[in-house]
């Protein structure tokens, strides 16, 4: 199908799943033409996204110089939950509909991985993995382990993830502690859990699971400040997004004690959004550390769904069906000018 006999054009501005398989017959079974780019800055979202009718983004950053660069389009569609890569502000005024995929497509995913990662921390999986293959047998290895039941794991939200992860976790005979302003002390406590503030979840906490969305309020909860306050025992479990932690800052608490371990599925940094990352962070020289690649989310089943949902709801609002997961709302916005 070429341009001129295409209704449209929507552009995938990023994505790490090797292929367009999934959304191609979605776009292109609407009558759309896809573009399929491989953007790692704004500049390139702008460059290559100017004139298409809707973006399908995972990480690169969809700002407001974009937004008000583009002059046709009237979705931006989220490979994912969180939206911190669109600035969903400048959509709105634009009158350009930004939608995601609600946290259900990868629920169980990242609930099983945080615990996983809790658990790996927690028993020394794999500081025992490695001394075994340099030949060490001996349980000292791990020296100390604490028995899980009667300690606190404390979550930092209690959305559907963490709740998720409470109903794994008290299987272990935690105590499970959890807070988020955002959700009714009696809903924490209809779940078997103990509403606490944010200063009794950090200090009290002996495994600490942060699955917060990041804002500018989450961006670096956890710094020097806060990582002072914890246990000196305590594990950092963070399966929500890298930068609600600030690397430097978790660097020097675990080189000097002040927390026991650190298990992390992002970074800081967050190498899926950079061109030829290097991994050069510090964090990765230390022993009591674990970190995956951001992949709590992942199973084949939930990257289908997720993939599925970000190119239908493209689709529907460019022919008029309407979002439904959407993020804004775009009734009051002035909508870009319809092609010509």
């Amino acid at each position: 199908m070429t341009r001129t006999d295409a209704r449209g054009t929507i552009m995938i501005a990023d994505s790490d799943f090797g292929d367009v398989d999934i959304e191609r017959p979605i776009v292109e079974g609407a009558g759309f033409e896809l573009l399929a780019a491989q953007c790692k800055s704004e500049d390139e979202v702008i460059e290559l996204g100017r004139d298409v009718d809707g973006v399908l983004a995972q990480y690169v950053r969809v700002g407001c110089r974009a937004i008000d660069a583009f002059t046709r389009c009237r979705v931006i569609a989220r490979f994912g939950t969180g939206v911190d890569i669109v600035d969903v502000d400048a959509a709105t005024r634009r009158g350009i509909q930004v939608t995601n995929a609600p946290s259900e497509w990868c629920a169980d995913e990242v609930a099983d991985h945080a615990v996983a990662l809790w658990l790996a921390a927690a028993r020394k999986i794999c500081v025992y993995d490695r001394a075994t293959r340099l030949g060490e047998w001996q349980w000292q290895s791990g020296q100390p382990i604490w028995r899980l039941r009667g300690r606190v794991l404390g979550l930092l939200s209690f959305g559907a993830i963490a709740q998720l992860v409470a109903e794994r976790a008290r299987a272990f005979g935690v105590e499970v502690w959890a807070h988020d302003p955002f959700v009714d002390e009696s809903e924490i406590l209809s779940r078997q859990a103990r509403p606490v503030s944010f200063d009794e979840l950090v200090e009290g906490s002996d495994y600490l699971v942060i699955q917060a969305p990041l804002t500018p309020q989450t961006h670096h909860t956890f710094d020097r400040t806060t990582l002072r306050r914890m246990k000196p025992t305590a594990v950092l479990v963070n399966t929500a997004r890298g930068p609600i932690v600030e690397d430097a800052a978790l660097h020097q608490a675990l080189t000097e004690g002040w927390i026991a371990g650190a298990a992390l599925d992002d970074l800081e940094e967050e190498p899926a959004k950079q061109r030829d990352w290097l991994p050069r962070n510090p964090l990765f020289a230390l022993p009591n550390v674990i970190v995956t690649p951001h992949a709590a989310y992942y199973s084949e089943q939930a990257i289908t769904t997720v993939r599925r949902i970000a190119a239908e709801e493209a689709v529907r609002v460019l022919t008029g069906q309407g979002a439904r997961h959407p993020v804004n709302d775009v009734t009051a916005g002035s909508l870009p000018e319809e092609p010509g």
